[in-house]
């Protein structure tokens, strides 16, 4: 399939009439073929206009139809092959294994939502039937379930050009939900948007919904990502990216006549606790995994393990000369951009400069443009506790690790902590005690508690939770992976005495759906 540098607004292409710009090969530095039009204002009204239109009937289709319609969708995007994947590669600079994996993910994403819909418990049905001989006061007859929020704006992500992109996480829970979704893709992978694009709308088409069901918009600047957070029929929002873009987001959001939710993923250092008596009993080992975690697609996760706690003992130093001898190994990678490659090397050089911090362990030098060398650095619970600045994030390679005295600052340290995506507990059987004491610390901080790993590598379940307190996220209430993410974009709505006829099929007496609901506080698929 050839790359198609038209805007997607609806069923129809047009081309972007405001401005060009183009995708930069990640190893190379050099533009790519062909140049993306920008979407002019009157074309992001054209795009939300087709979504407002879309949205009533969308919402209402069969949940066959819409589990069929993702199901479509993932199908359409395994059909784009070798094309999607050499692009992808082409735009992000990760390697071929990297992609096809993603590929994986975001087609099995699909189709877990397809699940979901068809179970319909997304529905959340509940139901208090009347009682009309109740004394003192009969009760009126009560019906609640989940209704889609309207359309959704989903901007893609840098570091996950397909799992978090165009037919990503966030599209694929808000399609779940019932929402048509206008995209604005990423400016680093515009061709592999496009494609994606290409194969969404084919499915829309494929399956008779309406044209406004989905929309791709490219932007030569920042006007129609802008825009689109502002325009009144847009009623959520779907982001992932650094916390100075999400706070933007956030901001316009809030500053509407209807202010409406931004789910935006921002920023995370992600700790890693170092128990004494694993410290103790295999520090080595866990300094060589970390090293690898921490260099896994040249650092540039939101899961990346970029600070490191642990109990100061020789211990320690065994689990830094592991580190070490395993980043010195480890060739520098080509990062996503050249800009995100600027970025990272201009934090990891100041962070080389403070008075307070020594760096401890480098991967090899870069031998090509825009590639990022992983560094482990070393400081005390003292300093990092004195200077805030030592939390913020480093997108790439980068980790720090922190020297605590005991168990009591470590702890201090966590509380301390901005709102976090993960924590990793590296602990033994004699450090359990311990480690239960900390847990209701790391529960008011982070969102997912893993032991004996690292955050990298996200599972995509019913079980997953990839968010937690501000600023990780926007909403810590919320993820953005697993089946749960579909709750971003629902809202409850009551029936009170509704004639049957007028109910929506999921309240129906007779429930004709055959749905699990909640009647009289009890879970039944009685009628």
């Amino acid at each position: 399939m050839e790359i198609c540098s038209d805007l997607l607004i609806g069923q129809q292409t047009q081309a972007g009439s405001q401005g060009s710009t183009q995708s930069i090969e990640a190893a190379s530095g050099k533009p790519l073929s062909p140049a993306f039009g920008g979407a002019s204002a009157a074309q992001l009204d054209a795009a939300c206009a087709l979504a407002w239109q879309a949205a009533d009937v969308y919402r209402e289709l069969p949940l066959e139809s819409r589990a069929a319609f993702l199901e479509k969708i993932a199908q359409n995007i395994l059909d784009l092959g070798d094309v999607l994947v050499e692009r992808c590669v082409q735009e992000s600079g990760l390697p071929r294994g990297r992609i096809e994996g993603e590929r994986g993910r975001t087609v099995g994403q699909l189709r877990m939502f397809a699940a979901v819909v068809r179970q319909g418990d997304f529905l959340g049905v509940r139901i208090d039937p009347a009682q009309p001989e109740r004394q003192p006061l009969p009760r009126v007859d009560l019906r609640l379930r989940y209704v889609p929020l309207g359309p959704v704006a989903v901007f893609g992500a840098s570091n996950f050009p397909l799992a978090f992109s165009v037919a990503g996480g966030d599209t694929a829970s808000a399609l779940a939900a019932g929402c048509p979704v206008v995209a604005k893709a990423h400016p680093a992978h515009l061709g592999t948007s496009a494609l994606v694009g290409q194969a969404v709308r084919k499915a829309v088409a494929d399956c008779g919904l309406p044209d406004g069901t989905f929309s791709l918009l490219f932007d030569s600047g920042l006007e129609i990502g802008q825009g689109l957070v502002s325009d009144a029929r847009i009623k959520a929002v779907g982001f992932t990216g650094s916390r100075r873009g999400g706070l933007a987001l956030l901001k316009l959001a809030a500053a509407r006549h209807e202010p409406i939710p931004v789910y935006a993923e921002m920023s995370s250092i992600n700790p890693v606790l170092l128990f004494p008596h694993a410290l103790a009993n295999r520090g080595a080992a866990i300094g060589t995994a970390f090293a690898a975690s921490l260099a896994l697609g040249a650092g540039q996760f939101c899961t990346n393990p970029g600070l490191v706690l642990a109990i100061d003992s020789p211990a320690v130093d065994a689990f830094i000369d592991a580190a070490a001898t395993a980043l010195a190994a480890t060739p520098a990678a080509t990062m996503l951009t050249p800009g995100i490659h600027q970025a990272y090397e201009s934090a990891v050089a100041k962070l080389a400069q403070h008075a307070q911090v020594d760096t401890v362990a480098q991967g090899k030098e870069a031998s090509g443009p825009a590639q990022g060398r992983a560094t482990l650095f070393s400081t005390t619970a003292e300093a990092f506790s004195r200077d805030p600045a030592l939390q913020d994030e480093i997108f790439g390679a980068a980790s720090l690790v922190v020297r605590c005295p005991d168990l009591a600052t470590m702890r201090d340290l966590v509380e301390k902590l901005e709102g976090q995506l993960t924590a990793a507990l590296h602990i033994d059987e004699a450090d359990q005690a311990d480690a239960r004491a900390l847990l209701p610390t790391l529960e008011r901080r982070v969102g997912r508690i893993l032991v004996n790993g690292f955050g990298t590598g996200v599972e995509v379940g019913h079980a997953m939770v990839h968010g937690g307190p501000y600023p990780s996220t926007a909403d810590g209430r919320s993820t953005s992976v697993g089946s749960l993410a579909i709750d971003r974009f629902l809202r409850p709505v009551s029936y009170q005495d509704m004639p049957d006829a007028l109910l929506p099929d999921a309240l129906k007496r007779a429930n004709p759906l055959g749905l699990t609901r909640r009647v009289d506080g009890k879970l039944t698929t009685a009628d």
